[in-house]
């Protein structure tokens, strides 16, 4: 239809006809009725006349035993709701939810792929994507992402994209594997199923958990080579690879040697030092597997507190456990000693409490060795040292009133429990690669708690500088350097020139002295800065 041709048949009132011809009993009538309003729908006046009179009548056709009808109807519904927030919320009270999340399921492409189009019309409106999501959208997507079809993958990624912005969704999308064959698409040729693959990881690598996993199915490395192409780069390929780094910050550190004051350091944090383009970056547990080396130390931070074994919360954890492992069908008898636990905790009486817990606790030992038997799972051992570091600077630096004084103290602080200050021609006597390696000998290990080091260089200063900043509010920036260098940097506004009261000066960048004069504060771009990086 060109565009004169649709205003005459709109001024002739032809949508009520239209209408009309749905409800007819055969199929090909039905089909060539869907096809003219989706024709029509390019006519704003005739989209708003569909959207009043006819939806109730196409969302009744998504329910059609014929395919070709079920196609054609959800094709007009993906035209009607396309930037229509009227139409879509008409789709939404005609109870079309529901018949579109199953549309996904149909036979024909076509139909599966306007399918997800209108539900991303509707999601637009929050109501309407916590309904459409209760419906199970990303288990559905999940299993679109395998399609063979570009323009099924490309709607379904476009989905993702939209409806990730959920935790809950993220985690559905996960457990039900659709982050495999999200990451497969990235290899895409096709330019919308790339661009809107890249837009679906970043959204997804929203939290920790899923980036951590896209990262581990090989989206860092994929997207890398994207941006290496300027055919195949794009806004979303970086924003991904920006997003995935964001939240698996060791690897971001690893990589490319910086962490911004956004970029807060959290436990389970490693640095092992800076790695090659195209060489696997490996997980903690990985690296805890290898054979004790002469290569450089790995760095973790867990200061995570140790929990209080309190008699109370270990017995009714155990109960808890013991009744769940009773509702479990696929293990309908649980360890007897769990059993005999929630037995005697429920009987409750003819011992004192310090023979109960005496006993309970044995049982309770035993019952977690066998647990650890059958499901090993490595974990980091908690750095006290480090938790005692970040309790000291919350009781002694945090309190101080200014952000200045607080850099100073903290970078004394680190200095303090590093080694000390180190002067500057004796800097290479410092023998801090000898005591790193007591350590491994000691721990028989190449990964090192940050709190073990008690002389440090530059770049463990540096991260452990961070770490508590970042603990205690102080915006600051890591920067890995050549030679085992690393620096902090941090952003201050200087106290206002005499004779000219209340004048805000902008923020100046200093680079924080933590080996020779701890506390000094150098400004960024100054020859004593240079020195400071390279000498």
């Amino acid at each position: 239809f060109k565009a004169e041709n649709r205003k005459i048949l709109n001024d002739e009132e032809v949508e009520k006809c239209l209408i009309n011809l749905l409800e007819i009993d055969n199929d090909g009538v039905k089909i060539a009725a869907s096809q003219a309003i989706s024709a029509m729908c390019e006519n704003l006046a005739s989209k708003r006349a569909f959207g009043l009179q006819g939806i109730p009548q196409l969302v009744q056709l998504l329910s059609s035993d014929s395919e070709e009808v079920k196609e054609a109807a959800v094709t007009v519904l993906a035209n009607l709701t396309a930037a229509s927030p009227s139409n879509a919320s008409a789709v939404a009270e005609a109870e079309g939810i529901e018949p579109l999340v199953n549309a996904l399921n149909a036979q024909r492409d076509g139909a599966i792929a306007n399918a997800a189009t209108v539900l991303t019309n509707l999601a637009v409106q929050e109501p309407f994507r916590v309904n459409i999501q209760s419906h199970g959208i990303m288990s559905a997507l999940a299993e679109l992402l395998h399609s063979t079809n570009s323009q099924v993958q490309s709607k379904a990624a476009f989905a993702v994209a939209v409806f990730g912005c959920d935790a809950d969704a993220r985690t559905e999308l996960r457990n039900a594997g659709g982050l495999g064959p999200l990451v497969e698409l990235l290899h895409s040729k096709n330019e919308e199923v790339g661009r809107n693959a890249c837009w679906a990881v970043m959204v997804c690598a929203s939290d920790e958990l899923t980036a951590v996993e896209l990262c581990r199915l090989g989206a860092l490395d994929i997207l890398e080579e994207i941006n290496l192409s300027t055919g195949r780069k794009n806004n979303f390929s970086e924003a991904a690879l920006e997003k995935l780094l964001d939240n698996n910050l060791s690897q971001k550190y690893s990589q490319t040697g910086y962490l911004s004051p956004s970029n807060i350091i959290t436990d389970g944090f490693y640095d092992c030092g800076r790695i090659k383009p195209g060489v696997k970056f490996l997980s903690l547990e990985e690296l805890s597997m290898q054979e004790l080396t002469d290569r450089r130390a790995i760095i973790f931070i867990n200061a995570k507190p140790q929990e209080e074994a309190c008699f109370t919360n270990i017995l009714y954890r155990f109960i808890d456990f013991g009744l769940f492992l009773i509702k479990r069908k696929d293990f309908p008898y649980p360890p007897p000693k769990i059993m005999y636990i929630v037995f005697y905790v429920r009987k409750g009486k003819g011992k004192k409490e310090e023979e109960k817990m005496k006993e309970v606790t044995q049982i309770i030992s035993e019952v977690q060795d066998e647990i650890n038997l059958e499901n090993s799972h490595w974990l980091p051992p908690p750095d006290f040292i480090l938790l005692e570091y970040l309790n000291d600077a919350t009781k002694t630096i945090l309190p101080l009133t200014t952000t200045r004084t607080q850099v100073v103290a903290l970078a004394q602080y680190v200095a303090d429990k590093m080694g000390g200050p180190i002067e500057r021609d004796k800097l290479h006597d410092f023998s801090w690669e000898l005591h790193i390696s007591e350590i491994e000998f000691e721990l028989k290990c190449n990964i090192v708690p940050i709190g073990k080091v008690k002389k440090g260089t530059f770049y463990h200063r540096a991260l452990l500088f961070k770490v508590i900043a970042d603990r205690i509010g102080i915006g600051c920036s890591l920067v890995r350097g050549e030679y085992n260098r690393a620096w902090n940097e941090v952003k201050l506004v200087d106290d206002s020139p005499q004779g000219i009261a209340g004048l805000l000066l902008p923020p100046q960048e200093y680079i924080v002295d933590l080996m020779f004069e701890p506390g000094f504060l150098i400004k960024q771009g100054s020859a004593e800065a240079d020195q400071y990086k390279h000498i």
